[in-house]
This record gives structure tokens, C-alpha cells and sequence, in this order.
């Protein structure tokens, strides 16, 4: 597909508040992907390849060096999935297909993940963390949607389906 994957986004405000320019979607750290069979959908949880250059005081007061989102993917099909080492480098990318539809592959070293879905996207629970030396993100997380700061501190376990099911 041609531009750039913001251009797929529903809704990237939050994104465009941190960021002169959103960063493309290489090398970025998948840390998850959650299905839900009722979308279907897919929810992958990924650290962007770069920090906002200006993010808010309490962030870097804090010490935080990485931003984290949710992209959401609509009426899933055709999903394959080989492979898997978690929090490892991968390139998501997009190519157009029929009836507003697109083939989305997330690829790396020791991945290959690839469904059809939707021409769009759902962005969602922006937060913001200090990934340690060892690649953890487990420690405390300041979101940038109110409603997720006012609840959250941290991320929740993987259970919480009215997190990792709702951007």
C-alpha cells in the first residue's frame, strides 16, 4: 500500500499529540497479539521503534524511554502464525487487496504472522514505560487516554479482556 500506516488509523490523535511525524512500523517490539473470535479481531501490543522527542514532563521525569500501542485489526481471516520469539524486532506492513480489504504480514526473525482484514485500524491504549536492559516492559506505565490513566498504573494481566479487547 502506499502512505503511511497512520493513513489506516481510525483515529490517531493521541499519536499525532507525541509526534511531528508518526514512525513507520519497522523494527518495532511486538510484545503481543490477542485474538477475539467475536470480531473477529486481532489486537497486537507493540513498542514503537522511536520515543516522542517532546513527551510530557511526568513521562521523562519518570525515566521512560518507550512508547507502546495497541493496533486493532477488523474481521480477521486467513490468519497464519509460524513461529514466535517475544519482544523481538518485526516489520508490519500492508498491501491493498479487493473490497476494502488488505493483507497485513508482521515479520522478523523466527516470525512469519499473516491474516487478512479490514483496509483500516484501531489505535489504542498509548502508554508510555521504561523497558529495562533485559527488554521487560513489566513496570509502571503512564497512559496518555484519561480513562486508561485514571485505572491503570501498570498493564494489566493478559485476562483483562476489557483491555486487550477494546482499544
Amino acid at each position: 500500500m502506499t502512505g503511511h500506516w497512520a493513513d489506516l488509523a481510525l483515529q490517531t490523535r493521541g499519536l499525532e499529540s507525541l509526534y511531528f511525524v508518526i514512525p513507520p512500523l519497522d523494527s518495532v517490539r511486538l510484545r503481543s497479539f490477542h485474538l477475539d473470535m467475536r470480531g473477529p479481531t486481532l489486537t497486537a501490543r507493540i513498542d514503537l521503534p522511536s520515543y516522542p522527542g517532546d513527551p510530557p514532563p511526568d513521562w521523562s521525569d519518570n525515566g521512560h524511554n518507550t512508547l507502546q500501542v495497541h493496533l486493532q485489526f477488523l474481521a480477521v481471516e486467513n490468519l497464519t502464525v509460524c513461529g514466535w520469539i517475544p519482544s523481538t524486532p518485526v516489520d508490519i506492513s500492508f498491501s491493498a487487496m479487493a473490497e476494502r480489504r488488505m493483507l497485513t504480514k508482521i515479520s522478523g526473525v523466527d516470525l512469519e504472522l499473516s491474516f487478512t482484514c479490514s483496509d483500516s485500524l484501531d489505535v489504542g491504549h498509548i502508554s508510555s514505560s521504561r523497558v529495562t536492559e533485559s527488554g521487560s516492559d513489566n513496570g509502571p506505565h503512564s497512559f496518555l487516554q484519561p480513562l486508561d490513566a485514571r485505572r491503570l498504573s501498570s498493564l494489566p494481566s493478559t485476562h483483562e479482556s476489557t483491555f486487550y479487547e477494546r482499544v
